[in-house]
């Protein structure tokens, strides 16, 4: 049903160090959504192990990373408040129900429909995104409490360490590829700290920051299998059903779109409708054990890819190091400086970002370029559903303006002294007007061809254009003649009767009328 090796090209010990490296940044990532959604830090960890080790395994594009995001956290955040965790839970469970679902009825497919801007947008200001959830460890607090920006000693410290941890991960490369650059800047920026005593934030820092508990640590046990504990009635499901539906939706568009960015970085291709399924199950799995629920993760995406991981063992060891240091060595975690996963994600951000839209914006048509910039702010505002949302509508509606303002038909009189008419380009409700505009039914001859060859008419508003048309040749006395007409234009046979004509002998392919012919 699966296999972990499923890349020829990748080596067990690249996809082993890589998924090491990965598991170190998910857990304060983890943490933090956690936080956002309103949650135990213990229950965006678990999201983390159980999503990332089920979609590695079930999922539809080896190496992807998925995990708890910030995406869902926003808008659980809201249903935590209101109704309580146990809500959570089995929103989670349903939001998994809707995603296979998704899955079954091969929704998948329709991510072909987002136009390339739209996907520049979405990966510039999924960037942005990652670049400002960095800058809340710049903040520290201050003594009544409130947070604060860093200052001084502390902040030259932290940017030093970055800046050190960045250029591990940009020139060890070109040293050597034998090791992971992005973990071995970790290892060797803790190792830095502690042997020369630093004071910097290190990751159980921030964890008590994020809680206000002194004590508090990653030290876990294993996630506990649990029905959600909520009535289940028509009540609960009015409250969780807009939740789910909303999350499996964010879900799948951020997952399919990482998988369609990690399919050109790898110049493979992943399987939409298997990711639809494989994170569906997961969420399902999640709601059951105390996770808040996840999708793919484009940051650790990125990370994996970029240390050398390219198969389902990747993620899979990514899921289960991550189990590993909640279970027993969560003091090594705790200790690694935030600083050196701040400069991990800082990387992330540099390649992530498509540097190219920005060279292109002046070569490209304007309303592209609005897209790409659009897209990218209304990530960064609102969500990503949102953002893609809106470049989706935009870009159809612009193709809708730009097909309905080019219809034009060539036009000549045959040996018979009829007119024929030869439409170019698509018949649908945004160009219709220009379609009728094409005709003349007062001055042309008694007998007028369209030939719709080089034209596809694409919707019931294109039949009403045609039936129009028709009625207007009939009030002149005239008679209208089609041809090459598509199997979608039998009911206009039907409502034009006698005055419509169908050259079956040059369209023998569209079988449009049998039951004529055999009458």
């Amino acid at each position: 049903m699966f296999e972990l090796r499923s890349n020829p090209d990748a080596t067990v010990r690249a996809d082993l160090l890589s998924g090491l490296t990965v598991a170190l940044a998910l857990v304060p990532e983890a943490v933090a959504f956690a936080f956002v959604a309103g949650v135990e830090p213990m229950v965006g960890l678990y999201a983390a192990f159980l999503v990332g080790l089920i979609t590695a395994i079930f999922g539809g594009r080896p190496g992807m990373i998925s995990g708890a995001t910030g995406a869902l956290a926003v808008v659980m955040v809201a249903l935590v408040a209101d109704h309580g965790i146990q809500y959570l839970f089995a929103t989670v469970v349903l939001m998994g129900l809707l995603q296979i679902l998704a899955g079954a009825l091969r929704l998948g497919k329709f991510i072909r429909l987002v136009p390339h801007p739209v996907m520049l947008g979405f990966v510039n200001g999924l960037a942005i995104v990652i670049f400002l959830a960095q800058l809340g460890q710049f903040k520290v607090q201050d003594a009544t409490g409130n947070w604060v920006w860093m200052q001084g000693q502390a902040l030259y410290l932290m940017l030093g360490l970055i800046a050190l941890t960045m250029a591990i991960i940009h020139f060890l490369p070109k040293i050597t590829t034998a090791f992971p650059s992005s973990l071995a800047a970790i290892l060797v920026v803790t190792g830095l700290v502690h042997g020369l005593d630093l004071d910097t934030a290190s990751v159980v820092d921030f964890v008590r920051a994020m809680t206000g508990d002194t004590t508090a640590t990653l030290e876990g046990t294993l996630p506990t299998f649990a029905i959600p504990a909520v009535p289940l009635n028509w009540e609960t499901l009015t409250i969780i059903f807009p939740y789910a539906l909303v999350l499996a939706a964010i879900g799948l568009i951020e997952s399919l779109l990482t998988l369609t960015l990690v399919d050109e970085l790898t110049q493979t291709r992943g399987k939409g409708n298997r990711e639809c399924v494989g994170q569906g199950a997961a969420n399902v799995v999640t709601g059951f054990f105390g996770g808040m629920g996840g999708c793919a993760m484009i940051g650790q995406s990125m990370i994996n890819i970029n240390s050398g991981g390219r198969s389902r063992l990747s993620g899979a060891s990514a899921a289960l190091f991550l189990l590993g240091f909640i279970l027993f060595g969560a003091h090594l975690i705790e200790m690694i400086p935030i600083a050196a996963l701040v400069g991990v994600m800082f990387m992330v951000v540099l390649g992530t970002f498509e540097w190219s839209s920005l060279r292109i914006m002046g070569k490209i048509p304007k309303a592209d370029a609005m897209v790409i910039v659009l897209v990218s702010a209304v990530t960064v505002i609102t969500d990503l559903a949102v953002a893609v949302f809106v470049g989706v509508v935009i870009s159809a509606l612009r193709f809708a303006w730009e097909h309905a303002t080019h219809m034009t038909a060539k036009t000549h009189i045959n040996e018979q002294g009829w007119k024929s008419y030869q439409p170019q380009g698509p018949l649908f409700f945004a160009s219709v007007t220009s379609f009728l505009d094409l005709f003349d039914a007062k001055n042309d001859p008694e007998e007028v061809i369209v030939d719709f060859r080089d034209s596809r008419v694409a919707d019931h508003s294109a039949l009403e254009a045609i039936d129009t048309l028709a009625e207007r040749y009939l009030r002149e006395g005239k008679r209208l003649h089609l041809r090459h007409l598509s199997a979608e234009c039998r009911q206009l046979l039907d409502k034009a009767g006698d005055l419509v004509e169908v050259n079956l002998l040059e369209d023998p392919d569209y079988k449009v009328a049998t039951d004529r012919l055999a009458g």
